[in-house]
């Protein structure tokens, strides 16, 4: 069958295109507000765009012509950090899903410890194994839009924190410890599964 999005309704594109486009990638999406909030939000419209120098990119909704906190933080103070959900982290990542005032911290609704970062202001999730601490390079908000769009963003990481638990020699990460948690479509999300190697 052939779909032309142009005579589709918008939640039958979103369902479309979240359920072809599987595993995606979590980035839980760390930020702060000009007047000190946290803000901590996931994105599964995620993922990275290159290694030289290294860019990840993630992409919110704007609902109603709406910003979401997060989107507004990063405009505002130009950084994020990137906090990688695993299997353990997982329910805690769904509760900072729900929306929220703007003066409350989703660190606070899901018992989640904020750090200090090294080189951005906005603060890293210390449950996570895996952050990256990220300036904002360019955005991009989706033209011809029916209902408030998507802005991307991209980001250069400036700093990546690795904890050993999930590192192996020569930089390599270890995805049995590691345990990663991908999202699917509606309310699904899958870990790793089978993995197989092909050489190029």
């Amino acid at each position: 069958m052939e779909f032309d999005p142009e005579s589709l309704e918008q939640s039958a594109i979103y369902k479309l295109l979240t359920g072809a486009v599987i595993p995606r990638p979590i980035g839980w999406i760390s930020s702060i507000s000009e007047d000190g909030i946290l803000n901590l939000a996931p994105f599964s419209f995620f993922n990275a765009v290159g290694d030289d120098p290294p860019h990840v990119m993630f992409s919110t909704v704007r609902g109603n012509n709406t910003n979401k906190d997060t989107l507004n933080n990063v405009l505002a103070t130009k950084q994020f950090v990137v906090n990688m959900v695993t299997e353990d982290l997982v329910e805690r990542m769904n509760t900072t899903s729900q929306p929220v005032p703007s003066n409350e911290s989703e660190f606070d609704l899901a018992n989640l410890t904020p750090i200090a970062s090294t080189k951005v202001k906005p603060p890293r999730v210390k449950e996570s194994p895996i952050t990256m601490e990220c300036e904002l390079v360019h955005h991009y908000t989706l033209e011809n839009h029916k209902y408030g769009g998507a802005t991307m963003i991209i980001g250069r990481i400036v700093m990546f924190h690795i904890d050993e638990s999930v590192l192996l020699d020569n930089y390599k990460i270890n995805i049995d410890t590691y345990k990663p948690v991908a999202r699917l479509a509606g309310s699904n999300y899958s870990k790793l599964g089978e993995i197989f190697s092909i050489k190029r």
